[in-house]
This record gives C-alpha cells, structure tokens and sequence, in this order.
C-alpha cells in the first residue's frame, strides 16, 4: 500500500495579482506535515484547491492515490477540515451538530462523537454561541474524528487560543495519529506549536515552495549568523538570506554548507522555524 496520502505535483493558479507556481510536496501516512508561510505567500489558495474549491490552472493533486476532482466525493469521505473559526449554527446545541452532519458520512460514529465531547468537556446541551473558541475548536475536531477521517486539514487552528487550549489540542492531534493511518496537514503562523508537533514542513514563499521534508533536516540545513560591520564581505552577504545590518553588525540565515568559511568572530546559532520563515519572507538566494 503506498504511504502517501497527499501528493500535489507542479499545482498552478493564476490569479490578477498573485500566481501559485509548480508547487510539489507530499504528506506521508502517519505524520503531521507543517504548512507555513506569510500572509498571502499561498496556503489558503492551496488548501483551496486540495478541497477542489476552486480550479486549478495546472498540475495534479492525489489524495488516498485517488485524483482528488474525479474521485471528490469518495475521497471527502476519508478527509475533514477545521479552519480558524466555526460555521455551524450560532444556536445549534452541540447535540444537535451531530444530528444535522452524521448523515453526511458513511463512517460516522454516534459513540466516538459522544465519547470527544465527554473527554473534551463539552456540554450537549450548550448552544455553538456559548462556547469558547477554544470548546469551540475542540467541537470541530469532534466532527473531524467521529468519522475517521484519515486526512485532517488544519487552517490556523490555534489562532486566538490561549497556551493551555493550544497545548490541549496539540495532545489531541498527537493521539489521533498515534494508530500510523491517519495524517495531519496543519496551516498555522504559531511554528513553535509545529516544533513541538510537526514531522516534516513545507514553507511557501510568495507561491513557491521554499522547501518541503523532515522538520530536522530543515532546523539543521541553516544557521542563524551574527557578526560584526567588518565580519560581512561581500562573498557572504551573497549567500544571506534575509539579510539585516545595522551600525553594530548584521545578522541573517545562512545554509549550513557555508558555515566553514566564515571568519571566526562570527557567532552561529541554530534558527527556529519562525526564524527561518522571517528571513527568506526577507528576501535573498534560495534554498536549493
């Protein structure tokens, strides 16, 4: 069986003002994937278009192996999505959420719903208006889970969560992949919850894909550098990403294969993802 459950080959859309250009990347069964860029570098367009919501001018999307146009319908079956807000009704109690969806889906469970709104607090008898965002997230992921959802697509999730509701659901997401079958493909500008998560991540720069595979091979193909007005010749201000400088020095990402020939006054640290995605939305050479 081929363990891949997301594979998107060259994907373009063209828009006035924007274009997604050759996008590739695939998600492995069992894994959480990471999806980050900044704002309008093409998550949502591509999310959008793995949801067949809006057309494609090129390339090629597979889910479950399945084209994910021709076979919509089956493959809907085996996905779900949770974005950043709610779009059940306000005055729905959260009982009534499972009456109105359950019969959507061929696999839905009336007792793994009832047994998620147990272990996540939630009342059955609460209107959708009375939850918090963070209940109202985890009544989301209740309707994800109760149908087996082997693809989970998350669209900023923990935007406006506190600490504690975060590191909840980032518990939840690890128990649902916990089995090896099910994947997670998870949009969200808060990377430190993908570095506690995340086993690969795919970074989108301005509609192209920056770089896609392992979290670690990621967090050690650069380092943070850091040196002084004299440390920066023009041979390494060529090879800095996101370059900055300042009367005291300067400062930028660097591939970890130019490491050896810097000067020995210039200080190296290991970037964070939210590092490595400020300097390339900066600007400079690609990462090959």
């Amino acid at each position: 069986m081929n363990n891949i459950v997301l594979e998107i080959n060259e994907l373009c859309k063209d828009y006035p003002d924007f274009s997604l250009r050759n996008v590739s990347f695939s998600l492995p069964m069992g894994s959480i994937m990471g999806f980050v860029g900044q704002n309008g570098a093409g998550k949502t367009t591509t999310i959008q278009l793995i949801l067949n919501m809006i057309n494609r001018n090129g390339g090629e999307i597979k889910i479950f192996g399945l084209d994910n146009v021709q076979d919509e319908q089956k493959i809907k079956q085996d996905i779900a999505v949770v974005f950043d807000d709610t779009y059940f009704v306000e005055n729905w109690k959260v009982s009534e959420v499972e009456k109105v969806l359950k019969g959507f889906y061929n696999n839905w469970s009336s007792t793994l719903f009832n047994q998620y709104v147990k272990s996540f607090h939630l009342s059955a008898n609460k209107k959708v208006k009375e939850l918090s965002k963070g209940m109202k997230m985890k009544l989301m992921l209740a309707v994800a889970m109760s149908h087996e959802a082997r693809l989970l697509i998350l669209d900023e999730p923990t935007s406006g969560l506190d600490p504690v509701a975060r590191d909840e659901l980032l518990e939840i997401l690890g128990n649902y992949i916990a089995d090896g079958r099910k994947s997670i493909l998870f949009s969200t500008h808060i990377t430190s919850d993908l570095e506690k998560v995340a086993d690969y991540i795919t970074l989108v720069d301005d509609g192209s894909i920056f770089y896609s595979g392992t979290k670690d091979d990621l967090l050690e193909s650069f380092y943070i550098v850091r040196g002084g007005p004299h440390d920066l010749t023009d041979s390494l201000k060529e090879k800095i990403i996101g370059l900055t400088t300042n009367i005291a020095g300067f400062a930028g990402l660097l591939p970890t294969s130019e490491i050896e020939h810097l000067a020995p006054e210039v200080v190296t640290e290991t970037p964070t993802i939210d590092e490595i995605l400020v300097s390339i939305s900066k600007g400079g050479r690609n990462h090959d």
